[in-house]
């Protein structure tokens, strides 16, 4: 992976190899069938998926994939992360494990319910 300042996720998709790109397309088609409205983008040289704000970033390394559904997410789901390594705002899904996608689509659904919630709040406030 040499560019940095890619412009679309295929971008950045097309840099690693096959069966890498396997990997991230099908991280990338569950978040979409989750959140299928989301505006795909990069944000922090990261395929990103955003509504009225972020929803969830993504990232693949030489020994995992990072995986970054913001704090609430992270807090959110707690007790189902416990056996990976997480912080604040991520969580790393090994490569020597299979993808959990029944979390990574959970996780989604839950930022996509959490950021309209969001907005409709703040839509309120300004009347």
């Amino acid at each position: 992976m040499e560019k940095t300042n890619y412009n679309t996720i295929d971008e950045y998709i097309g840099t690693f190899a096959p069966a890498m790109q396997e990997l991230l397309q099908a991280i990338r088609n569950t978040i979409k069938k989750q959140a299928p409205e989301a505006k795909e983008t990069i944000s922090y040289g990261m395929p990103t998926f955003k509504s009225t704000e972020n929803l969830v970033h993504f990232a693949a390394y030489d020994h995992h994939i990072g995986f970054y559904p913001t704090p609430s997410g992270i807090q959110a789901f707690q007790e189902e992360i416990c056996n990976y390594k997480w912080a604040k705002g991520s969580v790393q899904f090994p490569l020597s494990e299979p993808l959990p996608f029944g979390l990574i689509e959970r996780m989604v659904a839950y930022r996509v319910k959490e950021a309209k919630a969001k907005f409709e709040a703040k839509k309120k406030v300004k009347k």
